[in-house]
């Protein structure tokens, strides 16, 4: 296993233009890359936020080519943060995570657990289970630089998942690709990527989407990298952007040695 590697977390404000998002994202991926990043993850539904709820990437033909090219073209670990996938026979979506590897092999695919249904203190409904059928397997991929667990935004509100992600003592990092509201990420976002980085004791990438979306809403930003204490390792500003990141697994492994809760609980 590497001793660290750099991981890159990209933030991007995804409207109703596929084409536009898509080349944001690549020209950003590219930067990463540039920078030195080795692991660069995209945020929660990057390549489409708009009114159209079931619009829907082909994660068996086209898009998947696309993040597959990208990721062996820039030889890098790519998250393909969360796309819409479509379930036959069905008039619903998943939203789904795909993990590749440095040559565009797909490692892994995440279908997000937690569907965010809820009314704000602002009045603004949201209502995920509408349109979007749930996952129901947790997923942890084996990589060169240890174990990774995949989740996906809402996922961040349920610890459980992290226990079950980390439960094995192995898991290196967690992705978070989100797109946190403007109302819960201010008060909300980094205490909960704190508590589960300092529960798990894990390094979180966690891209996050920014700005004005369509009909008012709004994302919150602040797309962060944390580590196995707890620390802000980089933290975006108020626009896109790419934050980076090294991260050390020898830190990681005094960390857990010193506070050895992983080997304490008794679930």
């Amino acid at each position: 296993m590497k001793k660290s590697i750099v991981v890159a977390a990209i933030q991007m404000n995804s409207q109703e233009d596929i084409a536009l998002n898509w080349a944001t994202a690549k020209r950003l991926a590219t930067e990463a890359k540039a920078r030195g990043a080795q692991i660069v993850a995209f945020p929660e539904t990057f390549l489409y936020v708009g009114p159209d709820k079931t619009a829907a990437a082909d994660l068996d033909g086209e898009w998947l080519s696309r993040f597959s090219g990208l990721a062996a073209e820039l030889s890098i670990y790519l998250l393909a943060g969360s796309v819409g996938e479509r379930i036959r026979d069905s008039t619903k979506i998943h939203n789904t995570s795909v993990l590749l590897d440095p040559n565009g092999k797909e490692l892994a695919r995440y279908r997000k657990i937690h569907l965010f249904d809820a009314t704000l203190p602002n009045g603004r409904s949201y209502r995920e289970s509408d349109y979007i059928a749930p996952g129901a397997e947790i997923v942890i991929v084996k990589t060169e630089f240890g174990d990774a667990g995949l989740s996906i935004c809402y996922d961040l509100r349920f610890p459980e998942l992290y226990r079950r992600l980390t439960a094995g003592g192995k898991t290196r990092i967690i992705f978070i690709p989100s797109n946190f509201t403007l109302m819960t990420g201010k008060d909300h976002w980094l205490p909960l990527l704190r508590a589960r980085a300092i529960e798990n004791q894990v390094y979180l990438i966690a891209p996050n989407q920014h700005g004005e979306k369509y009909g008012g809403r709004a994302s919150y930003g602040k797309s962060a990298i944390i580590d196995p204490w707890g620390s802000v390792m980089a933290l975006a500003p108020d626009r896109d952007a790419v934050i980076t990141a090294e991260i050390d697994f020898a830190y990681q492994d005094q960390v857990r040695t010193a506070l050895p809760c992983l080997q304490h609980m008794r679930l």
